[in-house]
């Protein structure tokens, strides 16, 4: 027992990346000879708040490895606009120096697109995909709305008042959380987005504006699964499954929580994400891992044809009414289907 309590401990250090720089990475060991998660944050935060209240329950499966990306907490520096790319690079990196062959790549909202960076630029070092809260591309959803109206404006601020480079991005990263009840957790994470710059986050926000996977998400031929919060005002659900359905063969996991998920809802992701991490995997999940169907939900499928497929019931159904009745509880545990609907709204 006190060899799996030590596995699951959190810790943390800095690491060298040669001829990169320096930034923060927390750890679990996980259990001997364990699989490799590699932990990939959002936007405007860090590590440790993307990640931090679902380390330990993965550390009791997998090795857990979680790095301040750059510009945002004790990441490198940032030295000129942010590129997503580099970011890949950087974990690639950091695989190195750390001596992981392959690992999970496992992003969530802008760490969902590096990871996908990942695999195109460093397909060897990846052995499966797991992506959450994320999307092939962000166009015309209410996250790149917000950023029209919002990046142009701040980065002019930017540029007539260089004290603003200074500036923490809590007041952005707050928004993109949505609404924390708990007030202790709610300091925490304004104290942890306030690490990150609003001029680096105006950078970020651009550069996720402008990711586009559909010409090359198709090829993806490792084991992926999609984490979908189903209440996401941020990257909207059905953006979150048209990734799935452009990913061949991925599974689908639910979360009923909005963006900030991870850190507003933690009983519930941390399931679900364990759900897509074994989904993908050969692990066998340890007794009391707590994959409670009625949270999250994980099932393998395939979609072939574009027509509307049937639920388990034999009836058609939309997504935007799968995603409803999934809400109501009336869907017990299946893959989402198709897109289609006589509407045309989905």
């Amino acid at each position: 027992m006190f060899v799996v309590r030590e596995a699951t401990v959190p810790r943390t250090r800095v690491v060298e990346l040669p001829g990169r720089g320096m930034t923060r990475v927390w750890e679990c060991a996980g259990p001997p000879g364990a699989e490799t998660l590699m932990l990939i944050h959002g936007v405007a935060g860090t590590a440790e708040l993307n990640w931090g209240k679902v380390l330990a329950p993965l550390g009791r499966h997998f090795r857990v490895v979680a790095a301040d990306l750059r510009g945002h907490g004790d990441g490198i520096p940032l030295r000129s606009r942010f590129r997503l790319e580099d970011c890949a690079d950087d974990i690639a990196a950091l695989a190195g120096v750390l001596d992981i062959p392959r690992f999970a790549a496992v992003g969530y909202s802008m760490g969902g697109m590096v990871a996908q960076l990942l695999y195109r630029r460093h397909a060897p070092l990846v052995s499966r995909l797991v992506l959450c809260s994320t999307a092939g591309n962000v166009g015309g959803s209410p996250a790149e709305q917000m950023a029209a109206l919002a990046v142009p404006a701040m980065a002019a601020a930017l540029r007539w008042n260089p004290m603003l480079h200074l500036m923490g991005a809590d007041f952005f990263g707050m928004a993109l959380l949505g609404r924390i009840d708990d007030p202790a957790t709610r300091r925490w994470a304004r104290a942890q987005l306030s690490r990150t710059t609003l001029a680096t986050v105006v950078s970020a926000t651009s550069a996720v504006c402008g990711f586009r996977s559909d010409s090359w998400i198709g090829q993806v031929d490792v084991p992926a699964a999609v984490v979908i919060t189903t209440r996401d005002q941020v990257v909207p659900p059905h953006r979150q499954l048209e990734l799935a359905r452009a990913i061949p063969g991925a599974s689908v996991c639910y979360v009923d929580g909005d963006h900030g998920a991870c850190v507003n809802a933690p009983h519930l992701f941390a399931p679900a994400l364990l759900s897509a991490a074994a989904s993908t995997s050969a692990v066998a999940l340890l007794p009391g891992a707590g994959l409670r169907r009625t949270i999250a939900t994980c099932r393998r499928r395939s979609w072939g044809s574009r027509h509307r497929r049937k639920d388990f019931s034999g009836d058609q159904v939309c997504l935007r009414d799968r995603l409803s009745a999934w809400r109501q509880g009336q869907v017990p545990g299946v893959g989402p289907i198709d897109r289609g609907c006589s509407s045309g709204s989905c």
